[in-house]
C-alpha cells in the first residue's frame, strides 16, 4: 500500500478514516534510516472500527481513545527514539469491509499493531489474515469465545485459533453467566423470553445466557430472532406479551435493542429487556419512546468514571478536543493501544533500540507477556489471549439513564 520509507507526514481526513504516517522506517536489518530531518523509528498503530454508520458512536470512542494513547506515548517518550502514529480504518461493521481493512493494514510494513474491531463477527473476518502476516490485532469489544479459544469451546476443547489474536474484553461466557445469575437472583426474575439478531455476537451471547439461566433452575419460556437494520419488531412484541414472561434478554446492538424495548413496552408488557454490552449505550434509550426505566445491561469492567484507575485518562481525553465521547470500550481501547506500545517497547529494548527484521512476530510475542496497571485495571493477557481482568458491571435504567448498580469479579 505504501512504500517502505515514507518522508512526509500527512493528515487526512475522509469519510470518518483517519490515516496517518509518517518518516522513517526499518531498514533490511532492522534498523531505522534516520534521515536529515530527524528521522528516527515511526511505528503505526492500526485501528479498525465502525467509525460510520449506526455504531459509529461507539467505533469513534474507540479510535479516539487509541490516539490518545499514541499521543501520551509520544508526549512521554515511552519508547526512545520511536514515533507512534494511528492509521484508522471504517469498517462500518461489515464483515468484508474488515476484511479488506485487515489486507490494507497489513500492507502498510510500518503497522506493528491494530486495535479493533467492534464486532466479533468483523473479526472472524479479519483474524486469518493477521496471522498470515504475523500482525497482533488487540480487540477492546470482541466478547465471542470462539475467537480466542476455538469453536469447540462450548464442549471443553479450548485450542487457540491465531497467535496474533488478543483481547482486553471479557468474554461472552463470562458476560452471558453474569447476566443470567443477576436476572436470576437478584432481579428475582424466573421466565424469560429470550430474543437475538442472528449475529455472531448476539447469538451467541442469548445461548450462554439461556444456558446458565435454566441451570439456575430459571424458565426460557420462548425465544425468537430479529433481523439488523430493521424496524418492526411488533410480531416479536407481541409473542412476548403472549407468553407470560416476566422478562426479556435481547442478545445484539442497541439499535435494535431500543425499538425492541419500545415495542414490548407499547403491548402492555411492562418488564425489562436485558441485553449485553451491545445494548450499554445512551442510544439504547433514545431509541425507545417509551419509558425504559428498568430495562438492564452487562458491560465489561467497572464504571470507568469510578475508577481511580482511570481519572487520568478521563482528563487527558476531555482536554484532547475529541467531538466524540470515549464511549463503552474508550478505557479498554486506550489500554489495548497501550499494550501494543509496551510490547513495541520491549521488542526495541531488547534489539538495542532498533526494530528487528522480525518486528510483527516480535511484537506478538512481546504482547503474550504485557503485564502494566492500566485505565481499566491490570492489563495482561492468559494463554488464549485473553484478558486476566474478568471484571463486570450490571446497569439499570433509571431517570433516563444509565446508572450502576452491581459491580463485582466474576470467578466461573
Amino acid at each position: 500500500m505504501r512504500h517502505r520509507s515514507l518522508l512526509i507526514l500527512t493528515s487526512v481526513l475522509t469519510t470518518g478514516a483517519l490515516t496517518l504516517t509518517a518518516c522513517g522506517s526499518r531498514d533490511d536489518k532492522g534498523g531505522s534510516d534516520n534521515n536529515a530531518d530527524g528521522g528516527g523509528i515511526t511505528v503505526v498503530i492500526g485501528v479498525d472500527a465502525p467509525l460510520t454508520g449506526s455504531l459509529s458512536a461507539l467505533g469513534q470512542g474507540i479510535k479516539n481513545s487509541v490516539d490518545l494513547a499514541a499521543k501520551t506515548a509520544n508526549k512521554n517518550k515511552e519508547v526512545p527514539g520511536v514515533t507512534f502514529k494511528v492509521e484508522a480504518l471504517d469498517d462500518q461493521a461489515v464483515p468484508a469491509s474488515g476484511q479488506a481493512n485487515a489486507t490494507k493494514l497489513v500492507g502498510n510494513k510500518d503497522v506493528l499493531g491494530v486495535v479493533g474491531p467492534l464486532n466479533s463477527g468483523v473479526s472472524q473476518q479479519m483474524q486469518g489474515v493477521f496471522a498470515a502476516a504475523k500482525l497482533a490485532q488487540v480487540s477492546p469489544a470482541n466478547t465471542n469465545p470462539a475467537l480466542s479459544q476455538g469453536d469447540n469451546w462450548g464442549k471443553g476443547e479450548f485450542k487457540r485459533p491465531f497467535p496474533t489474536y488478543f483481547r482486553t474484553a471479557a468474554t461472552d461466557v463470562v458476560q452471558g453467566k453474569f447476566a443470567a445469575q443477576y436476572l436470576f437472583k437478584d432481579a428475582g426474575k424466573k421466565k424469560v423470553f429470550v430474543v437475538d439478531d442472528k449475529q455472531t455476537y448476539g447469538a451467541g451471547l442469548a445461548a450462554i445466557f439461556s444456558d446458565e439461566f435454566k441451570r439456575l433452575g430459571g424458565q426460557v419460556v420462548d425465544t425468537d430472532h430479529v433481523t439488523v437494520k430493521e424496524t418492526d419488531f411488533s410480531s416479536t412484541a407481541d409473542k412476548v406479551k403472549a407468553s407470560g414472561a416476566d422478562s426479556v434478554y435481547f442478545g445484539g446492538q442497541y439499535p435494535e435493542g431500543g425499538l425492541l424495548s419500545d415495542q414490548i413496552k407499547k403491548t402492555g408488557a411492562k418488564i425489562p429487556v436485558m441485553g449485553g454490552d451491545g445494548i450499554y449505550d445512551p442510544a439504547f434509550i433514545s431509541a425507545s419512546a417509551e419509558a425504559n426505566d428498568g430495562d438492564l445491561a452487562t458491560s465489561i469492567g467497572y464504571p470507568v468514571e469510578k475508577l481511580d484507575t482511570a481519572k487520568k485518562f478521563i482528563a487527558d481525553y476531555n482536554a484532547g478536543g475529541y467531538k466524540d465521547p470515549y464511549a463503552a470500550y474508550g478505557g479498554y481501547s486506550y489500554d489495548a493501544g497501550w499494550a501494543v506500545i509496551q510490547a513495541v517497547k520491549a521488542v526495541v529494548q531488547g534489539n538495542g533500540g532498533k526494530l528487528p527484521a522480525d518486528a510483527r512476530a516480535k511484537v506478538t510475542e512481546a504482547l503474550g507477556k504485557v503485564s502494566f496497571d492500566g485505565v481499566t485495571g491490570k492489563v495482561s493477557f492468559d494463554e488464549f489471549g485473553d484478558t486476566t481482568n474478568k471484571q463486570l458491571t450490571v446497569y439499570k435504567v433509571e431517570g433516563g439513564k444509565w446508572i450502576d448498580v452491581k459491580s463485582d469479579t466474576f470467578n466461573q
